[in-house]
């Protein structure tokens, strides 16, 4: 006998009810959280747009990390992609993704390489820097426990924020980025980014002390990741990277640990009281983008797509690991 549409709707219904609830007690499941706009943060002179992530019942106290996109990205698409959101539902901290805008930048590219955006209290820094002072006080996050990162321009915009506003990053992570002055070094972002900057280690240091001349430290940390066969930013920016922030720390250029991570070169350096400043992950045959390894493993996470590529380490997972999230 064939059931009519009332006697099968208690089945769909049924049905229905323990498919929701396979989603919702699934492991590693997202958040009933998105990523929100929020207006009003300042006076936001860099005319940026603040998007945030906030997992539900996130408790006071938590950390707070700063995730800025490439080029032709979005502050959401960056943020499930790169797996930081993912990461901040199995963890328990909130994140702040700038969104850059097409009249700033045709190609939404944070602007790394405009003086009047990298400099402390101007620009697009400064948004950024008002979007992490809302954070804090809308979700009585841990001020001393604030981490920022970035793929590419987002990455360029790393460096900025961590040479700029040194007090508020308790570390930083670059991927596929440049040093904090590239373009002023080199004369130009494209030579920078295809060729890089000639400056010693001193050099590339000063150009960080100079953006914050009052500051005496400390210092964010940085952690680098970039592709070997990365022909958008060349390698030899995660050499200056590494060459600027070990002056900064005042740590020589001699890594104090090699080692490989899921068959990656891994570096470490330490400054003289031991205490890790810089480590640097080469990304064997990687081009230009983000590394993720999608899938419910403990170390995994991300999610392949545009500019962000499965090589079975995800980058956010690494970041956050070294910053005592997770």
């Amino acid at each position: 006998m064939t059931p009519t549409r009332a006697a099968s709707r208690p089945v769909v219904l049924v049905a229905l009810l323990a498919a929701l609830l396979s989603v919702l007690l699934a492991p590693g499941r997202a958040s009933a959280a998105s990523p929100q706009e929020v207006t009003g943060f300042g006076t936001n002179p860099g005319a940026l747009k603040m998007y945030r992530y906030v997992p539900d019942g996130l408790p006071a106290g938590r950390p707070v990390v700063v995730a800025m996109h490439g080029c032709t990205q979005n502050a959401a698409g960056y943020g499930t992609g790169s797996g930081w959101l993912q990461l901040a539902d199995r963890w328990g901290f909130s994140v702040v993704l700038p969104q850059q805008q097409s009249a700033n930048n045709l190609n939404s590219c944070f602007d790394w390489f405009q003086s009047g955006d990298i400099a402390r209290g101007q620009g697009e820094a400064a948004s950024i820097a008002q979007m992490v002072d809302r954070q804090l006080a809308d979700v009585s996050g841990d001020a001393s426990r604030v981490y920022v990162t970035g793929l590419s321009a987002g990455g360029g915009m790393t460096t900025v924020m961590m040479a700029a506003y040194p007090e508020k990053f308790a570390a930083g992570g670059v991927v596929a980025g440049l040093p904090y002055g590239c373009a002023q070094a080199a004369g130009s972002p494209y030579v920078c980014m295809y060729v890089g900057a000639t400056q010693t280690a001193r050099q590339w240091g000063d150009r960080v002390r100079a953006a914050n001349p009052g500051h005496t430290g400390p210092w964010p940390t940085l952690t680098v990741f970039q592709g070997t066969a990365d022909y958008t930013v060349k390698p030899v920016n995660m050499t200056d990277l590494m060459k600027q922030w070990t002056d900064v720390h005042g740590a020589d250029q001699t890594a104090d640990a090699a080692d490989t991570v899921a068959g990656y070169p891994h570096q470490v350096f330490r400054d003289g009281t031991g205490r890790t400043v810089v480590e640097t992950y080469g990304i064997t045959g990687m081009g230009h983008g983000q590394p993720v390894d999608p899938g419910t493993g403990a170390t995994q996470c991300g999610t392949a797509g545009a500019y962000v590529l499965d090589v079975n380490l995800c980058a956010a997972h690494a970041l956050a690991h070294a910053w005592g999230l997770g």
